[in-house]
């Protein structure tokens, strides 16, 4: 799959489906790996938001198939972030879109992820009623209504 054009809809919000929909697709758990290699703390100077970042790379489904060269590419965008938000000035788009780039490449978005046909299983959604509501319905039941 390329890295162009509109990003593909998660396998199972297709409507349609055709017989090789679905293969190259990998699934993984979103919850990070049970071991993860012993990775360098992020740099105590780094803007708060390239550590955040470098962090919450950590916590996230993807990190299962990081590589310790992916995790040095890391390192380096957290670098780099942290250089351009901490210089003071408004940022340059071409730094911007190289930045993009580099974050791209390490699959961190959903989309950069659908597009590399690697999809990160949702942890179920549990549907919450409000208590006005079932109050409600309590009460219609008890007129007989």
């Amino acid at each position: 799959m390329g890295t162009r054009g509109p990003i593909p809809e998660r396998s199972e919000a297709r409507r349609r489906r055709n017989k090789n929909d679905d293969v190259g697709l990998v699934k993984a758990p979103s919850a990070p790996p049970a071991e993860l290699p012993d990775l360098p703390e992020p740099d105590e100077l780094w803007h708060p938001i390239a550590k955040d970042w470098y962090l919450s790379l950590r916590e996230s489904g993807q990190a299962a198939f990081y590589q310790p060269s992916d995790w040095a590419m890391a390192r380096y965008a957290a670098e780099l972030m942290s250089r351009g938000l901490s210089d003071g000035r408004a940022p340059n788009g071409q730094f911007v879109a190289a930045l993009n780039s580099v974050m791209s490449s390490l699959l961190t978005t959903e989309g950069d992820r659908r597009r590399a046909r690697i999809e990160l299983e949702r942890k179920p959604t549990v549907k919450v009623v409000p208590a006005s509501v079932t109050a409600i319905a309590d009460y219609r039941s008890s007129i007989g209504g």
